[in-house]
């Protein structure tokens, strides 16, 4: 039995409050989800169909093919349900296996007591039926193990992924605070745009947003930028499967002559930073970047989006400071991007009452230990256009 053929149980994890738009994009795929839930989601299929699946998503983060479930009262039960498990089947006495896990059971204060059980069974296994074992570490770039207990019940995963999908391997400098790619893409999922209309963003940092919008709006998908996962180091791992993926994911590219996407900085460092990332993701050429402060933005006269994530003081910046720039960065979409959709991603709702605009639409989000909101602007000209402040409330 070969699990690259075998359907079973795939958990696909992300991190808090993008499970909507992640499971948007399975769907999208063609796959039909069983069970969806606050930090992913639940399908059947295959590791082949695994393999699509890293190659694809967006706002994933780990992509878990179950090997076997089963019932545990002890660190000394789990190792002895794993001892039974053919591990020589599936990993290489010459390859190397990371073992990761997530239990909650009364028996367990630390995580790596577990990981070792874990280990242990698997290479006291491989050494009985073969008389070799695999090596092991904390390195993700090869095989990766995934346990997962909670009271009595317990699940052993193959991660088919390794390292997160979160980060989509085109960003190699982060620049200061950076949104991760994952969220940030989905923040660009939750907004109106359609991939054709003109996209800007000042404050752009780093560019993660910009790029991210640019590479949806021309199907470049995160395999394109990344060459390794956990699939490819173990038994069974066809090449040409992953192959044939990635030439699908080549002639899937959409050429968009006419798109308008702006990134704007007054840190000339911020947006040299941006333009490398661009170029190792192949799309600099399709992003129109320039060094000035946000209101020197040039709006096309046209209707689209308008993204702003400014700093919000928890990470940089001081809140007090930071009110007057929320101000005026009330009063430029107000009067300059007439036409337009408006975005603010924050994580201080106080000062995002500084913007002086009322919300359309508050979506929630949430960033390493932060609740943040997408907030919506509905930024009407001519006749609708409100002239008075609203308070943001």
């Amino acid at each position: 039995m070969s699990i690259f053929t075998t359907s079973s149980k795939i958990i696909i994890t992300c991190h808090k409050r993008l499970s909507p738009f992640l499971q948007q994009e399975v769907e999208k795929l063609g796959y039909e989800i069983d069970h969806k839930f606050i930090t992913g989601v639940e399908l059947r299929g295959t590791v082949n169909d695994c393999i699509r699946l890293n190659l694809n998503l967006r706002c994933a983060s780990q992509i878990l093919y179950s090997l076997k479930e089963f019932v545990a009262n002890s660190p000394e039960e789990v190792y002895k349900k794993l001892l039974d498990y053919p591990w020589e089947s599936l990993l290489s006495v010459d390859g190397y296996f990371s073992v990761t896990s997530n239990a909650k059971h009364f028996t367990v204060n630390n995580d790596m007591f577990v990981n070792v059980k874990v280990k242990d069974a698997i290479v006291d296994r491989m050494r009985r039926e073969l008389g070799k074992r695999s090596d092991t570490g904390s390195s993700y770039d090869k095989a990766v193990i995934h346990l997962y207990w909670n009271d009595r019940d317990a699940e052993i995963f193959f991660d088919t992924s390794g390292q997160t999908l979160a980060k989509h391997g085109y960003r190699k400098i982060p620049g200061q605070a950076p949104m991760l790619e994952a969220l940030a893409a989905a923040t660009v999922f939750a907004t109106k745009w359609d991939k054709k209309s003109p996209f800007v963003n000042p404050m752009c940092g780093s560019g993660t947003v910009a790029i991210e919008a640019v590479l949806m709006a021309t199907n470049r998908r995160p395999g394109l930028f990344r060459k390794n996962y956990s699939f490819m180091h173990v038994i069974g791992y066809d090449s040409t499967i992953y192959e044939s993926e990635l030439q699908q994911l080549q002639q899937q590219i959409i050429e968009q002559p006419d798109l308008k996407i702006i990134a704007t900085d007054i840190s000339q460092d911020a947006i040299e930073i941006s333009k490398v990332n661009a170029g190792i993701a192949g799309v600099e050429k399709l992003i129109d970047f320039d060094v000035c402060d946000f209101e020197l933005t040039k709006i096309p006269e046209s209707s689209g989006v308008v993204y702003f994530n400014p700093e919000y003081g928890e990470r940089l910046g001081d809140a007090k400071e930071l009110e007057e720039t929320y101000a005026r960065i009330g009063d430029f979409m107000k009067k300059k991007c007439q036409g337009y959709t408006g975005y603010i991603f924050t994580g201080n709702p106080d000062l995002a009452k500084k913007i002086g605009l009322k919300t359309s639409k508050r979506l929630e989000f949430y960033t390493a230990q932060l609740d943040c909101r997408l907030l919506e602007y509905e930024l009407y000209g001519g006749t609708r256009r409100t002239d008075k402040l609203l308070s943001n409330s």
